[in-house]
């Protein structure tokens, strides 16, 4: 299964309006937006669906990153492809009836993007046994249906928290969540023991810019913006976002204030805005799109994984940015710690 090891998901997105990608996954008609030639190298008969996060394609980060794996598989493979987006605050049977348009428009397979499908993938899964669901983020939604794609957030944060603590000028860090949820206190564990493995007296200021069932913290910059603003005026020179596309609000708070900010999922020092650009030191990535890409690989050949495949270090599924040459200085250090966490000598908290 290539370099799965087991896999899970956490998508949400509305059911209205199902945006049609026939030959791609923008929505647009290009098909160059997997960076392509314009031209599928073949035709395949598989129809993916996808539902996003909130958010959706655009956000520079957890989405976007979904959304590549998904455009990659359309451009060389040739498939079918819709997406649909979720709002803020909309209800769980919202979840699920999107997920029934895809199954009842012939998508085999529905690929969910965020843990906040858990619930909507098992119910739904379970009506159409005879087709394929994969949901990124998320165990709990177990059958021979699903394919579970999870990843080792702790490990790649862990790194980027070393990154850190060897750059910081003031012993001083922080660490913005979105959502205060098992998984983001993932990125929230492993940054803090990342970085007091360099340093075990060092400040890290932690702040969630909401509390479930409250999920717009994954997208309100002005959050995230007020929140770094604060962290920056209390001594924090530089603050990790696992925010989603609140982290656009950091990176312009870390700008004004003349601080370094760390992004996430994305590499996304290419992908934000270049006035924002120079404040990224790093990125955490975590590989959604290679995690789809995957997946969607194995449907095409025929096969259709299930069960729990996880991408940590040892696979490559998590690590870490260079782009900027912020840390080109650090880089042997940090892949120290990459090689100890994978031999097993350094574990690396989740909670």
């Amino acid at each position: 299964m290539r370099r799965m090891t087991k896999m899970a998901a956490l998508l949400t997105v509305p059911v209205l309006a199902l945006a049609a990608c026939g030959g791609n996954g923008d929505g647009n008609g290009d098909d160059t937006a997997a960076g392509g030639t314009g031209e599928p190298t073949a035709e395949s008969d598989v129809r993916v669906g996808m539902a996003y996060d909130v958010g959706g394609r655009g956000d520079q980060s957890f989405n976007d990153s979904a959304a590549a794996g998904m455009d990659q598989a359309v451009e060389e493979y040739g498939m079918e492809s819709q997406e649909s987006e979720a709002a803020d605050g909309e209800p769980e049977s919202a979840r699920e009836e999107r997920l029934r348009t895809f199954a009842d428009a012939g998508f085999d397979p529905i690929v969910a993007v965020g843990f906040a499908y858990s619930g909507a993938v098992a119910k739904v899964a379970a009506e159409y046994p005879d087709l394929h669901f994969a949901i990124i983020d998320d165990e709990a939604a177990a059958a021979d249906n699903i394919a579970n794609l999870v990843f080792a957030e702790e490990q790649g944060s862990f790194l980027v928290g070393a990154a850190a603590a060897l750059k910081t000028e003031t012993d001083h860090l922080g660490f913005i969540g979105g959502v205060e949820v098992p998984l983001i206190k993932k990125f929230e564990a492993g940054f803090i023991a990342g970085a007091q493995a360099v340093n075990p007296d060092i400040t890290v200021d932690v702040v969630y810019l909401t509390q479930p069932p409250d999920f717009s913290g994954f997208n309100d910059p002005a959050k995230g913006k007020t929140a770094a603003e604060g962290m920056f005026d209390a001594g924090a020179d530089i603050v990790y976002s696992a925010a989603g596309g609140s982290g656009g609000g950091v990176f312009e708070a870390a700008s004004a204030a003349g601080m370094r900010a760390i992004g996430v999922d994305s590499d996304q020092y290419n992908i934000v805005d270049e006035s924002v650009r120079d404040v990224i030191m790093t990125s955490m990535l975590k590989n959604v799109n290679v995690a789809v890409f995957e997946y969607l690989t194995e449907v095409n050949d025929g096969n259709f994984p299930a069960g729990v495949n996880r991408y940590d270090l040892s696979v490559d599924g998590v690590g870490y940015s260079t782009s900027g040459g912020f840390i080109d200085d650090i880089t042997g250090d940090l892949d120290e710690y990459k090689q100890q966490i994978i031999d097993g000598d350094i574990t690396v908290p989740t909670s």
